[in-house]
């Protein structure tokens, strides 16, 4: 049986949830629909820097500014970047006065899903099929045997998007850069050298086309995240279920390197996580294809050394149910309107997320990084 919705959003991301927020601030019901089991299926990654000019602006179209505000982590903006001896080159305190504060991204989606009644997220949907009607409508089915029909159908669903073919044939492709994300937990009590090392906010550690990045989390953990410009395959011939030996596999492509640098990949309390980074083509577009669209990762993915992705989405999801709100009983023009702003927006930035991984796997990234971080900020409206 068939279940029919004005408005369906696939994904409960950051992006899919200030869509269905801000359509509710303008009395507009959506639903959205969520592979996931449940809000705490799983964990939601680390720390997020939320712009003044994207971010910021989204929630405040959202009427969640204030909630945010209250998010934000002390000392999250400090940074520090070294070299592969550890040797520090520049660092930067939080004194409460930057423009691109640190929350935690579980605690700003339950943000979002506070801001919306429960049945607005149907969780444990996930998208095997979704084709258009040809009438504007489109129908979406789901693993558990259930169609829904939809109006109007928003792929909020992510970089593999099951809803991105109804418009593009684009599929996102290997950046050159794999991650292996890890943790260190209750940093201060178990890892005192490691936290000394990261600090307050975070590190930067970057040598000859690897590095490592880190965070200082609200709960005291480190989340750390060791990067390499490997082959696509690299990561599949290591087999992750041993985490020691697949420790000692990375490692090994840091023969040289500090020790209290390779210790926040040694000593890890959690279980390692193999990350591909992808990116969909700079300036990725389609033509207007009646009653559908996409917004954040499957829109746009790229890789996050522009800080833009958090961002990007949200501010997706807010114009989008501003476009919709301001053009009620005229679909396709909120659709042709948000659009035109989301594909301008999303070169630019997929530009800049580029520039920006081939600065940070250089063989000497230092200087030219220290130059971006210390540079004063233009005014961005």
């Amino acid at each position: 049986m068939n279940t029919h919705h004005p408005i369906a959003i696939v994904g409960a991301g950051l992006g899919g949830l200030t869509l269905a927020r801000v359509l509710r601030t303008k009395g507009i019901e959506a639903v959205v629909f969520d592979l996931e089991a449940g809000r705490r299926a799983r964990t939601q990654g680390g720390m997020l820097d939320i712009h003044t000019y994207n971010g910021q602006v989204a929630l405040r179209s959202a009427g969640l500014y204030d909630g945010f505000r209250a998010l934000v982590h002390t000392g999250g903006e400090a940074t520090r970047v070294v070299d592969k001896h550890a040797t520090l080159h520049w660092e930067e305190a939080d004194d409460g006065s930057g423009d691109r504060p640190e929350v935690d991204r579980g605690q700003l989606r339950d943000l979002l899903l506070d801001s919306l009644p429960e049945t607005t997220i149907r969780w444990g949907h996930k998208v095997t099929a979704a084709r258009s009607l040809g009438d504007g409508r489109h129908e979406v089915t789901f693993a558990d045997g259930t169609a829904h029909t939809a109006d109007l159908l928003i792929g909020a669903d992510g970089a593999w998007s099951r809803i991105r073919p109804l418009v593009s044939d684009a599929r996102p492709a290997y950046t050159g850069i794999s991650f292996i994300e890890t943790n260190l937990l209750d940093a201060a009590a178990r890892h005192p050298d490691s936290l000394a090392v990261v600090g307050d906010g975070a590190l930067f550690a970057l040598a000859e086309g690897k590095g490592f990045f880190a965070h200082h989390q609200t709960d005291g953990s480190l989340h750390i995240y060791t990067a390499l410009r490997v082959a696509e395959d690299w990561l599949d011939a290591i087999d992750f279920s041993d985490t020691e030996a697949a420790k000692a596999a990375v490692l090994a492509q840091f023969d040289g390197w500090d020790d209290s640098l390779t210790a926040l990949l040694a000593t890890s309390d959690t279980a390692l996580v193999p990350r591909k980074i992808n990116n969909l083509p700079i300036g990725h577009r389609w033509e207007r294809v009646p009653g559908t669209t996409l917004l954040g990762d499957a829109a746009h993915v790229m890789s996050p050394f522009a800080g833009e992705g958090a961002n990007l989405a949200m501010l997706d999801g807010a114009e989008l149910g501003e476009a919709l709100a301001e053009h009620e009983g005229d679909t396709e023009k909120a659709l042709a309107v948000y659009e035109e702003a989301l594909f301008r927006r999303s070169k630019e930035k997929a530009r800049e997320s580029a520039e920006g991984l081939e600065l940070c796997f250089s063989q000497d990234p230092i200087d030219e990084l220290i130059s971006i971080f210390s540079a004063v900020p233009e005014d961005t409206d």
